[in-house]
């Protein structure tokens, strides 16, 4: 796709009927995508007339009584006056809220039929492999749009939870997910542009030993992570022009190769009403989509020595004898275990920190006696 001249952003910014967005939205609750925040909106306006038209009266009488002078009861009432605005700006805001959301999805949905995709408002726990996936609690994305031709393509919003009461937080990510031919070893692209102070901004660290070098200012933009002895299918899939491709396109997303998935992934949303990011986004997919086909042509020497000495060693236990040619020539599609994950390291003001309790600990309890 030429992001340009064929993705259709005009569902994001043209006007809506809210007639239609009403239906939208009506739809997708009969259909079980979309719970209701109605039931809110009544508790709060409830409360509000309740406190105002029974309580503040009663109130107010109170006061007046208590006072003798009823010239003093707009004094009395006036913190009444003012909860009972603070209710109804509650209650409007509300109201807003959830008719924005109305029409936010009905312009995605809108967007994603003008360009050949799918909209559907999110699930629970998908069921993705890439290393923002696993963390957490209450893991679900939102706003997810999709589309299978050429190839599956992904496009949505994530949150999942860590920690619990005071300590509890929000983690906020957007991501690209995109359907590989072939399983690929598992590597990792984190950019440069977007760490923050304490070093890389990826949700986890990865050993140092697994960190490979290039050619040319790839390393200026990026710190390329392969699995220990893949080096040289690193430098076989990512050739000067793919470099190239994710330095001009990419350099502010960090990249996961892992199985057969390529992912992208922002800490902000992605899925939105802004065509400046849909056509940046469709504009790096296109741009690194076309060298996907001599990614397709890798293939893992070690997997067809892994699968025949698997077979052999069946062989051996039936008593048969073993085979005198070789079992799989050329090596299948896949990768051997050793390349399929990345280990995991430990961040380095985790190390800091670390040290430094120590030796808070050694000053005050050894040297502080």
């Amino acid at each position: 796709m030429n992001a340009q001249t064929r993705l259709d952003t005009a569902p994001l910014t043209e006007p809506v009927d809210r007639a239609q967005v009403r239906a939208f939205t009506k739809e997708l609750r009969q259909q079980g995508k979309l719970s209701s925040n109605v039931a809110g909106i009544i508790v709060f306006a409830v409360v509000g007339v309740v406190f105002f038209f029974i309580i503040g009266p009663v109130f107010v009488g109170v006061i007046s009584s208590v006072v003798g002078r009823s010239s003093l009861s707009l004094v009395a009432a006036a913190p009444l006056l003012v909860f009972a605005a603070v209710i109804v700006v509650i209650v409007v805001g509300l109201i807003r809220g959830v008719g924005g959301a109305g029409v936010r999805r009905f312009r995605l949905d809108r967007f994603a039929r003008a360009n050949g995709m799918t909209w559907e408002p999110g699930f629970a726990k998908p069921q993705l492999p890439g290393m923002i996936f696993s963390l957490g609690g209450d893991r679900k994305n939102s706003d997810l749009l999709r589309s299978t031709s050429p190839r599956f393509i992904e496009v949505a919003n994530y949150t999942y939870e860590t920690g619990s009461g005071k300590s509890r937080q929000t983690h906020r990510w957007g991501y690209v997910a995109l359907k590989l031919e072939t399983p690929l070893p598992h590597i990792v692209l984190d950019a440069v542009g977007n760490n923050g102070l304490f070093g890389s901004n990826l949700p986890v660290t990865f050993g140092r030993d697994q960190r490979l070098s290039l050619e040319g200012d790839f390393d200026q933009h990026f710190a390329l992570y392969c699995p220990e002895g893949y080096e040289r299918d690193a430098l076989y899939l990512f050739t000067p022009d793919v470099m190239a491709r994710f330095v001009d396109n990419a350099a502010a997303l960090d990249v996961e190769i892992i199985d057969d998935w390529l992912f992208l992934y922002a800490k902000r949303d992605l899925s939105t009403l802004d065509p400046a990011t849909w056509q940046w986004l469709f504009t790096t997919i296109d741009a690194i989509d076309e060298k996907f086909a001599q990614w397709a042509r890798w293939r893992d020497d070690r997997l067809a020595a892994e699968v025949a000495a698997s077979r052999n060693a069946g062989t051996a236990a039936s008593g048969a004898p073993a085979p005198s040619v070789p079992l799989l020539t050329p090596p299948p599609a896949g990768v051997a275990a050793q390349g399929r994950r990345l280990k995991r390291g430990f961040p380095v003001w985790t190390v800091v920190v670390g040290v430094a309790v120590v030796g808070w600990w050694i000053l005050t309890t050894v040297f502080g006696r």
